[in-house]
This record gives C-alpha cells, structure tokens and sequence, in this order.
C-alpha cells in the first residue's frame, strides 16, 4: 500500500451541552494579527494530503519545512501544487519518527508559521459565525472547523486560554480548514459575545436546558451559534451573555451528541433557516 492509498480516519459543568433535548473554494486573504499566537517562537505542525495541499496553496501561509515521500512529491506535481519551498525527500518512517507511528501523514510533514488571526471588530457582520466556549479536544475542534469550513463560516471564535493550538492533530482533524475558516482568540469569551450583540449579531447559544428549539426559534442574520464543552456545557455567564439559548432536539433513544455532531446539526439548521444553502 503507497501512502496515497492509505485511508484517513479522523479521531477523535453545568447543565450537559447536548443532552436531552439538545446541546469552499480557494483560500482567501485575512486582516492583519491580532490575538493569541500559541507558539510565537515555535512552529505549527501540518501533515496529512489535505491539511498541507491546502497550505501550500495559501499565500497567507509561509512555510520552515517541507517533508516528501516520493508519492506524495509525485502526486503534488501531478495535481500542479507548487511546493512553493525547497521539500527534503525522506522515506515515510522518517515522518513516522517525528509524528508517530498511528499518524496518518500520507508522506507529507510541514512546519510553517502560525496564520495571521483577525480581531473581532474586523469581523462582517454578515452570515454565520460559530463561537466555542472552551472547547479543548482538538479532535472535535478540527472536526468543527472542517464543518464550518463547509458551511462557509466566516470566522470561528476561541478563547485564548482552555482552546487547542492550531498545529498538529487539530489541523489534521480540519483537513485542510485552517486554511479557509479565520480563528479569532479573545480572552473574555463574555465580552467578546457582548461586543457580537453590540453590532448586530444574533448570538445563540445551544445547551440541553434551552428553552426552545433552535429549529423553531426565529433566526436572522448575522447570527452567531455558540458551543460549549462537553461534560460541562455553557458556562453560566456565557449563557446570561447570550441573546437566546436553545436546544438540539433529536427523536431517536440517545438524546446526546458529540459536540463536533451536534455543530454540523447546527449550522445545517442556521444556514438553512437563513436562506444560506441555495
């Protein structure tokens, strides 16, 4: 089996997020950084065909390495995807011996500078945006920007603190979302949900204690859909900050869902309650 063929699987208080009743094309440019930097002297990790394919065609994105197997240099030049840096062609245990052997890297590993992050005030106050309260496995956060990413969100809102880095297992997670969905890093997820409201947002947040649907409550736009952990849901002052809270509700036996599930089930609604998915 070449690493082409290889298959990718993706890993993985208060009142329960989700239970019960509920708990794109081509890169484009970004504003100026503002914002955390998680590793200002360090670089993020990337690997896997679609997580690095997808880097290597931003411009925004400036790379310190690039790692190769022979498939993957040849799949690259045959799907015209400049390397845009001189890559080091290695055999794929030598990828194996930095990431580790369950890694899925497909021959391909890059280390290249943090993106630049917007600040909230740069934001459109159009479409959707999503806002997670403290969300901290990187699995469910990559899986959550590879949905926003399809759902054409325009900017997912983390705390700077409690939040994973965007390198790594997160950025494989995504497969190649990074690139697509701007992440902005606030450190008062509070004020941040104030400022929302304050131009215009509709911020919603989702948590099992909510006291309608989000499938009947009305939606307009710009409309922010916040998330919070699970195990621990919304954080009380997240949810007095948000406009409304509302539950997921759902007619099978198990009432709860993945936090990385019940955000795919979110947008689909937002979007298409605002006339999004045409």
């Amino acid at each position: 089996m070449t690493d082409r063929d290889r298959k990718r699987p993706f890993r993985r208080g208060r009142g329960k997020p989700f239970d019960s009743a509920g708990s794109r094309p081509k890169p484009s440019g970004r504003p100026a950084f503002r914002g955390r930097d998680p590793s200002p002297d360090g670089p993020v990790v990337l690997y896997g065909w679609h997580t690095v394919s997808l880097a290597l065609a931003n411009p925004n994105r400036r790379f310190r390495k690039l790692l190769l197997t022979e498939n993957a240099a040849r799949r690259l030049a045959e799907e015209n995807i400049p390397t845009r840096i001189t890559p080091e062609m290695v055999r794929p245990n030598e990828i194996d011996r930095l990431l580790g052997a369950d890694a899925v890297h497909q021959g391909l590993y890059a280390e290249a500078d943090p993106l630049p992050a917007p600040d909230l005030e740069t934001l459109a106050p159009e479409g959707l945006v999503l806002v997670l309260d403290q969300i901290t496995d990187p699995h469910n956060v990559g899986a959550i920007l590879r949905s926003a990413a399809a759902f054409a969100v325009k900017a997912i809102v983390t705390t700077a603190r409690h939040s994973p880095e965007a390198s790594g297992v997160l950025a494989k997670s995504a497969s190649g979302a990074l690139e697509l969905v701007p992440l902005v890093s606030v450190q008062n997820l509070a004020r941040a949900l104030t400022a929302l409201n304050e131009r215009g947002f509709q911020t919603v947040g989702l948590d099992s204690e909510g006291s309608e649907n989000l499938s009947v409550i009305a939606l307009r736009e710009p409309l922010a859909l916040v998330l919070g952990a699970e195990g621990k849901g919304l954080r009380q002052l997240t949810r007095e900050t948000c406009s409304a809270v509302a539950r997921l509700d759902v007619p099978g036996e198990i009432k709860s869902l993945n936090v990385s599930n019940a955000a795919v089930l979110a947008l689909f609604i937002g979007a298409s309650r605002l006339g999004l998915m045409t």
